[in-house]
């Protein structure tokens, strides 16, 4: 039987991955009693936590919720000739203290993950070991090694000979572990069964699962100086998925919805950062009554979905702990104006707002859409980003002052009808690309819809483009889609990349610029006057 969906609590309050400090002490304790209850080993005493931040204070997090701590990782370095030997958690952690900690060392060894139960079911736990894949690769660590948790052994273990078995058949799927198949779901390999590893674990039965995930960017005989870099963890490479969205009848919001988190959940099972959809994706809302409406009813009528809209869709992005850029959705603002709006709906609860510049004529003329006034880059947990929604592609001014603002990935949503009005968005996204040496991202519709007005057809070949240089892809072309197909496409972008392009580029567009003849100015509405700074 399928288990029932709980919602996420209070989505308006936004979520976040911070480092522990020592004022967090007392709700770790807390959060680790409560976790652990039952289960034999009881909370954290807070000289133990003390330990585990003083040591090492770079390596321990916490997943924020408001005021409240939900979930607690602890980490410290350790040299892999004790890490990848037989031992126990008391013995490799220094008493619980990570006592053990070594900056010379070459592993990272993971010793806690725990997650309020209230908030299981949301990958709170995913957005831990991303944590520790990123702190691993910044510190050009060989990789992670700890002991992992066995909780159903206790009452599978009659059913095989040996713990050994158990593990196999968690191995070859035949057995699905809460932690285990997660864990190697995650990359980790199982270098073997570490008895007594926590004798007071009594639901793991003491035993540990010895696990190990290699660092693809460092190999195992590799020696360097690792660069001691302190703050937020932006990671080596961010995964982007582009979803080239079917115009369909739907007969419910819900049956919309559906569709939607189908295609979110293969992109999170993909370990996909963002997923993208096109522009007025939920035009296709219209068809739930089947009615002909006019084109201005038919946005007076989409509008009416705004809240729900953005309730699911900041739900699926924190249950997925996936950025989702939603397309757009024609919003009725506070003064009466429809605008069409780039919702992003960003993992940690957050949801950020971009309104079209530019209506195209089309839009201004048979929807009555007017252009929003304000342009910013949005600061998300892979680094800064942009949108640009369909026709504002083809305006330069409009991607510089988004990469004037620090953004690496421009993301497009656009719709369009024909080939020859796809083909201007796509070679505009190119040109941007280029001359912005940044990666651009443009998901678009295939599909039609009948029976809503000015939307009758469909033409797109979604695409991640990327800059023309040695670093990247040889026609500049990270990824595409099959023309008029639904379909997923993904990359990986490295944004370091971008950097050494921008730098050391054959062209460094960026660099040379002519800051002595031109410039992008932004004004405020009502203002004429260009800055002087």
């Amino acid at each position: 039987m399928a288990r029932e969906k709980r919602s996420f609590p209070d989505k308006r309050i936004p979520l976040e991955v911070r480092k522990a400090s020592i004022g967090d002490i007392e709700t770790i304790q807390a959060l680790s009693e409560k976790v652990y209850a039952g289960s034999g080993m009881g909370a954290y005493p807070a000289d133990m936590l003390r330990g585990q931040i003083n040591q090492f204070p770079e390596g321990q997090f916490v997943v924020v919720h408001g005021e409240r701590v939900i979930a607690y990782c602890a980490t410290f370095i350790i040299s892999g000739d004790i890490a990848l030997k037989p031992h126990s958690w008391m013995e490799i952690t220094g008493g619980g203290y990570a006592a053990r900690h070594d900056p010379d060392g070459d592993y990272l060894y993971g010793m806690e993950v725990c997650v309020d139960p209230e908030y299981r079911g949301f990958r709170i736990g995913q957005r831990l070991y991303n944590e520790r894949k990123k702190l691993c690769q910044e510190w050009r660590l060989k990789g992670i090694v700890f002991g992992g948790r066995l909780p159903s052994l206790h009452r599978r273990i009659k059913q095989y000979d040996h713990v050994e078995a158990y593990v196999e058949a968690v191995r070859q799927k035949k057995h699905r572990d809460p932690v285990l198949s997660f864990q190697l779901g995650n990359g980790f390999e199982i270098l073997g069964v570490l008895p007594d590893y926590l004798p007071f674990d009594r639901e793991s039965m003491g035993y540990g699962v010895h696990l190990l995930w290699r660092n693809p960017a460092v190999a195992d005989e590799q020696e360097e100086l690792r660069p001691h870099r302190y703050g937020g963890h932006l990671p080596d490479t961010v995964r982007v998925a582009v979803v080239q969205y079917m115009q369909r009848k739907v007969n419910s919001f819900e049956e919309f919805l559906s569709i939607v988190e189908y295609f979110v959940n293969v992109c999170s099972d993909y370990k996909a950062d963002f997923v993208a959809f096109p522009e007025l994706f939920a035009l296709q809302l219209l068809s739930i009554d089947n009615q002909e409406l006019s084109c201005q009813e038919s946005i007076e009528s989409l509008t009416k979905y705004t809240p729900q809209f953005k309730d699911a869709f900041s739900e699926m992005a924190l249950r997925y702990n996936v950025n989702i850029v939603g397309g757009t959705h024609p919003t009725r603002m506070e003064s009466g104006r429809v605008e069409n709006v780039c919702y992003m709906f960003l993992r940690d609860g957050r949801i950020h707002e971009q309104a079209k510049i530019h209506p195209t004529p089309n839009e201004v003329f048979w929807w009555n859409i007017e252009g929003g006034n304000t342009l910013q880059a949005v600061e998300t947990d892979c680094g800064s980003v942009g949108v640009l929604i369909c026709y504002d592609a083809e305006f330069p001014e409009l991607a510089r002052h988004l990469i004037d603002q620090g953004a690496h990935i421009l993301f497009v949503p656009f719709c369009t009808d024909e080939r020859q009005s796809y083909l201007r968005v796509r070679y505009c996204c190119q040109a941007r690309a280029v001359e912005n040496q940044c990666f651009v991202v443009m998901a678009g519709n295939v599909g039609n819809l009948p029976r809503v007005a000015n939307m009758d057809i469909q033409y797109a070949q979604s695409a991640i483009f990327t800059p023309c240089d040695f670093p990247f892809d040889r026609d500049g072309i990270a990824a595409e889609t099959t023309p008029n197909t639904e379909m997923v496409a993904f990359a990986d972008l490295r944004i370091e990349s971008l950097r050494a392009a921008r730098n050391n580029g054959t062209v460094q567009n960026l660099k040379d610029r002519r800051h002595d003849l031109y410039r992008v100015d932004w004004r405020t509405p009502g203002n004429i006057t260009p800055t002087n700074r």
